[in-house]
Protein backbone atom coordinates (compact mmCIF):
# COMPACT_ATOMS: atom_id res chain seq x y z
CA UNK A 1 0.00 0.00 0.00
CA UNK A 2 2.82 2.42 0.85
CA UNK A 3 4.50 1.61 -2.47
CA UNK A 4 1.26 2.36 -4.35
CA UNK A 5 0.79 5.64 -2.46
CA UNK A 6 4.38 6.65 -3.28
CA UNK A 7 3.87 5.96 -6.99
CA UNK A 8 0.64 7.96 -7.06
CA UNK A 9 2.31 10.93 -5.39
CA UNK A 10 5.21 10.86 -7.85
CA UNK A 11 2.86 10.75 -10.86
CA UNK A 12 0.82 13.65 -9.50
CA UNK A 13 3.82 15.78 -8.54
CA UNK A 14 4.09 17.83 -11.79
CA UNK A 15 0.38 18.69 -11.69
CA UNK A 16 0.54 19.61 -8.01
CA UNK A 17 3.56 21.86 -8.60
CA UNK A 18 1.88 23.61 -11.55
CA UNK A 19 -1.32 24.15 -9.56
CA UNK A 20 0.62 25.51 -6.60
CA UNK A 21 2.49 28.00 -8.79
CA UNK A 22 -0.77 29.21 -10.37
CA UNK A 23 -2.51 29.61 -7.01
CA UNK A 24 0.51 31.48 -5.61
CA UNK A 25 0.46 33.86 -8.61
CA UNK A 26 -3.25 34.53 -8.21
CA UNK A 27 -2.87 35.15 -4.47
CA UNK A 28 -0.05 37.58 -5.25
CA UNK A 29 -2.43 39.56 -7.45
CA UNK A 30 -4.91 39.68 -4.64
CA UNK A 31 -8.56 38.61 -4.30
CA UNK A 32 -11.44 40.91 -5.20
CA UNK A 33 -15.07 40.28 -6.15
CA UNK A 34 -14.64 42.67 -9.11
CA UNK A 35 -11.76 40.68 -10.59
CA UNK A 36 -11.79 37.48 -12.61
CA UNK A 37 -8.62 35.41 -12.75
CA UNK A 38 -7.30 33.66 -15.84
CA UNK A 39 -4.24 32.73 -17.90
CA UNK A 40 -2.45 34.82 -20.52
CA UNK A 41 -1.76 33.36 -23.97
CA UNK A 42 -0.13 34.68 -27.16
CA UNK A 43 -2.81 35.62 -29.64
CA UNK A 44 -0.90 33.73 -32.36
CA UNK A 45 0.63 30.39 -31.45
CA UNK A 46 1.26 27.84 -34.21
CA UNK A 47 2.98 24.46 -34.22
CA UNK A 48 4.17 23.39 -37.66
CA UNK A 49 4.62 19.90 -39.07
CA UNK A 50 5.67 18.41 -42.41
CA UNK A 51 2.96 16.65 -44.43
CA UNK A 52 5.51 14.00 -45.48
CA UNK A 53 8.18 11.74 -43.97
CA UNK A 54 11.81 12.83 -44.24
CA UNK A 55 15.10 13.67 -42.54
CA UNK A 56 15.88 17.22 -41.42
CA UNK A 57 18.48 18.58 -43.82
CA UNK A 58 18.80 22.22 -42.74
CA UNK A 59 17.85 24.29 -39.71
CA UNK A 60 19.43 27.70 -40.23
CA UNK A 61 17.68 29.46 -37.33
CA UNK A 62 18.01 29.28 -33.56
CA UNK A 63 15.30 29.28 -30.93
CA UNK A 64 14.17 32.76 -29.94
CA UNK A 65 14.97 34.49 -33.25
CA UNK A 66 12.48 36.79 -34.98
CA UNK A 67 10.92 35.35 -38.14
CA UNK A 68 8.76 36.88 -40.82
CA UNK A 69 5.71 35.51 -42.56
CA UNK A 70 6.62 33.26 -45.54
CA UNK A 71 10.19 32.78 -44.24
CA UNK A 72 11.65 29.26 -44.49
CA UNK A 73 12.17 27.91 -40.96
CA UNK A 74 13.41 24.35 -41.47
CA UNK A 75 13.91 22.00 -44.42
CA UNK A 76 13.99 18.27 -45.04
CA UNK A 77 16.76 16.78 -47.15
CA UNK A 78 15.80 17.72 -50.73
CA UNK A 79 18.67 16.74 -53.03
CA UNK A 80 16.66 14.22 -55.06
CA UNK A 81 13.70 16.59 -55.37
CA UNK A 82 15.96 19.42 -56.60
CA UNK A 83 17.46 17.14 -59.26
CA UNK A 84 14.00 16.04 -60.37
CA UNK A 85 12.86 19.67 -60.59
CA UNK A 86 15.87 20.55 -62.76
CA UNK A 87 15.25 17.58 -65.07
CA UNK A 88 11.63 18.55 -65.57
CA UNK A 89 12.56 22.18 -66.12
CA UNK A 90 14.83 21.11 -68.98
CA UNK A 91 12.09 18.87 -70.39
CA UNK A 92 9.67 21.79 -70.28
CA UNK A 93 12.11 24.07 -72.11
CA UNK A 94 12.74 21.39 -74.75
CA UNK A 95 9.01 20.87 -75.33
CA UNK A 96 8.49 24.64 -75.62
CA UNK A 97 11.35 24.94 -78.09
CA UNK A 98 10.04 22.11 -80.28
CA UNK A 99 6.55 23.61 -80.31
CA UNK A 100 7.84 27.05 -81.34
CA UNK A 101 10.10 25.53 -84.02
CA UNK A 102 7.20 23.59 -85.54
CA UNK A 103 4.92 26.64 -85.50
CA UNK A 104 7.64 28.74 -87.14
CA UNK A 105 8.12 26.16 -89.92
CA UNK A 106 4.39 26.05 -90.53
CA UNK A 107 4.19 29.86 -90.78
CA UNK A 108 7.07 29.98 -93.30
CA UNK A 109 5.69 27.00 -95.22
CA UNK A 110 9.18 25.49 -95.05
CA UNK A 111 7.74 22.01 -94.68
CA UNK A 112 4.29 20.56 -94.68
CA UNK A 113 3.09 20.66 -91.08
CA UNK A 114 -0.36 19.46 -90.19
CA UNK A 115 -2.57 20.99 -87.51
CA UNK A 116 -2.55 17.64 -85.72
CA UNK A 117 1.26 17.71 -85.42
CA UNK A 118 1.19 21.17 -83.89
CA UNK A 119 -1.54 20.19 -81.45
CA UNK A 120 0.46 17.11 -80.46
CA UNK A 121 3.52 19.25 -79.67
CA UNK A 122 1.34 21.68 -77.80
CA UNK A 123 -0.02 18.84 -75.67
CA UNK A 124 3.50 17.57 -74.98
CA UNK A 125 4.48 21.06 -73.84
CA UNK A 126 1.46 21.36 -71.55
CA UNK A 127 2.25 17.98 -69.99
CA UNK A 128 5.89 18.99 -69.47
CA UNK A 129 4.70 22.26 -67.91
CA UNK A 130 2.43 20.44 -65.44
CA UNK A 131 5.21 17.95 -64.59
CA UNK A 132 7.55 20.86 -63.82
CA UNK A 133 4.96 22.57 -61.61
CA UNK A 134 4.27 19.29 -59.80
CA UNK A 135 7.99 18.80 -59.12
CA UNK A 136 8.17 22.35 -57.72
CA UNK A 137 5.20 21.62 -55.43
CA UNK A 138 6.83 18.39 -54.21
CA UNK A 139 10.02 20.31 -53.41
CA UNK A 140 8.11 23.01 -51.55
CA UNK A 141 6.49 20.39 -49.29
CA UNK A 142 9.97 19.73 -47.90
CA UNK A 143 10.12 23.25 -46.46
CA UNK A 144 8.32 24.60 -43.42
CA UNK A 145 7.36 28.23 -44.01
CA UNK A 146 6.20 30.52 -41.23
CA UNK A 147 2.54 31.54 -41.61
CA UNK A 148 2.98 34.49 -39.23
CA UNK A 149 5.42 37.14 -38.02
CA UNK A 150 6.75 36.01 -34.67
CA UNK A 151 9.50 34.21 -32.79
CA UNK A 152 10.72 30.63 -32.81
CA UNK A 153 9.63 29.36 -29.41
CA UNK A 154 10.90 25.79 -29.74
CA UNK A 155 12.38 23.32 -32.19
CA UNK A 156 11.40 19.69 -31.72
CA UNK A 157 13.79 18.27 -34.34
CA UNK A 158 17.45 18.84 -35.20
CA UNK A 159 19.47 18.26 -38.37
CA UNK A 160 19.75 14.56 -39.17
CA UNK A 161 16.65 13.53 -37.22
CA UNK A 162 13.76 11.79 -38.93
CA UNK A 163 10.37 13.48 -39.09
CA UNK A 164 7.15 11.55 -39.43
CA UNK A 165 4.27 13.16 -41.29
CA UNK A 166 2.19 15.53 -39.12
CA UNK A 167 4.75 15.29 -36.30
CA UNK A 168 5.38 18.64 -34.51
CA UNK A 169 8.66 20.16 -35.68
CA UNK A 170 8.68 23.83 -34.62
CA UNK A 171 6.52 26.21 -32.58
CA UNK A 172 6.20 29.88 -33.52
CA UNK A 173 4.51 32.52 -31.37
CA UNK A 174 3.66 36.19 -31.73
CA UNK A 175 3.64 37.81 -28.28
CA UNK A 176 3.23 41.41 -29.43
CA UNK A 177 -0.46 40.95 -28.74
CA UNK A 178 -1.82 38.57 -26.12
CA UNK A 179 -5.12 37.65 -24.63
CA UNK A 180 -6.23 36.71 -21.17
CA UNK A 181 -8.53 33.71 -21.04
CA UNK A 182 -10.84 33.47 -18.04
CA UNK A 183 -13.93 31.62 -16.88
CA UNK A 184 -16.63 33.39 -14.92
CA UNK A 185 -20.11 32.82 -13.59
CA UNK A 186 -22.90 33.62 -16.08
CA UNK A 187 -24.39 36.26 -13.75
CA UNK A 188 -21.15 38.27 -13.97
CA UNK A 189 -21.28 38.19 -17.77
CA UNK A 190 -24.70 39.84 -18.03
CA UNK A 191 -23.22 43.34 -18.22
CA UNK A 192 -20.39 42.42 -20.60
CA UNK A 193 -20.37 43.08 -24.34
CA UNK A 194 -17.96 42.53 -27.19
CA UNK A 195 -15.35 45.26 -27.77
CA UNK A 196 -15.83 46.49 -24.22
CA UNK A 197 -12.69 47.98 -22.66
CA UNK A 198 -11.47 46.21 -19.54
CA UNK A 199 -8.57 46.54 -17.14
CA UNK A 200 -6.09 43.65 -17.24
CA UNK A 201 -3.49 42.96 -14.55
CA UNK A 202 -0.65 40.49 -14.98
CA UNK A 203 1.98 39.62 -12.42
CA UNK A 204 5.50 40.35 -13.72
CA UNK A 205 8.13 39.47 -11.17
CA UNK A 206 6.85 40.64 -7.80
CA UNK A 207 4.63 43.44 -9.06
CA UNK A 208 1.54 43.53 -11.30
CA UNK A 209 1.54 45.25 -14.68
CA UNK A 210 -1.73 46.94 -15.69
CA UNK A 211 -2.78 47.26 -19.33
CA UNK A 212 -5.98 48.10 -21.18
CA UNK A 213 -7.72 45.16 -22.81
CA UNK A 214 -10.67 44.64 -25.12
CA UNK A 215 -13.19 41.83 -24.84
CA UNK A 216 -13.09 39.89 -28.11
CA UNK A 217 -14.92 36.69 -27.13
CA UNK A 218 -17.88 35.81 -24.92
CA UNK A 219 -18.84 32.16 -25.04
CA UNK A 220 -22.46 31.67 -26.16
CA UNK A 221 -22.78 28.61 -23.90
CA UNK A 222 -21.69 27.68 -20.39
CA UNK A 223 -19.42 24.73 -19.72
CA UNK A 224 -21.56 21.73 -18.80
CA UNK A 225 -19.18 20.54 -16.07
CA UNK A 226 -18.38 23.81 -14.30
CA UNK A 227 -21.28 26.06 -15.34
CA UNK A 228 -18.81 28.82 -16.21
CA UNK A 229 -18.54 31.02 -19.32
CA UNK A 230 -15.26 31.39 -21.21
CA UNK A 231 -14.17 34.90 -22.17
CA UNK A 232 -11.12 36.43 -23.86
CA UNK A 233 -9.66 39.92 -23.59
CA UNK A 234 -6.94 41.00 -26.02
CA UNK A 235 -4.21 43.47 -25.00
CA UNK A 236 -1.06 44.94 -26.54
CA UNK A 237 2.36 43.71 -25.41
CA UNK A 238 4.79 45.54 -27.75
CA UNK A 239 7.79 45.56 -25.40
CA UNK A 240 7.34 41.94 -24.40
CA UNK A 241 7.19 42.69 -20.67
CA UNK A 242 4.45 40.13 -20.21
CA UNK A 243 5.41 36.52 -20.84
CA UNK A 244 2.29 34.64 -21.99
CA UNK A 245 1.45 31.60 -19.92
CA UNK A 246 1.46 33.36 -16.55
CA UNK A 247 -1.55 34.17 -14.40
CA UNK A 248 -3.55 37.37 -14.78
CA UNK A 249 -6.92 38.89 -14.02
CA UNK A 250 -9.38 41.35 -15.50
CA UNK A 251 -11.77 43.70 -13.77
CA UNK A 252 -15.51 43.27 -14.20
CA UNK A 253 -17.43 46.48 -13.47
Amino acid sequence: MNLLRSRLLRSAAPWLVGTAVLLHSLRSLGADANWVTGITEPIKDVTLAFPIVGVVGARPLEEGVIVRKDQVIIELDKQLEELDLERKRLARELAASELERLKSLAQRNAISVSKEEIEKKRSEFEIAKVDHELAAAVLKRRQLISPIDGQVAQFYKDVGEKCEDQQPVVRIVDTRRCHLVANLEPRLAQSLRLNQKVRVEVLVGDSPVTVEGTLIYLSPVADAASGLLRIKAVFENPEGKIRPGIAGRLRID
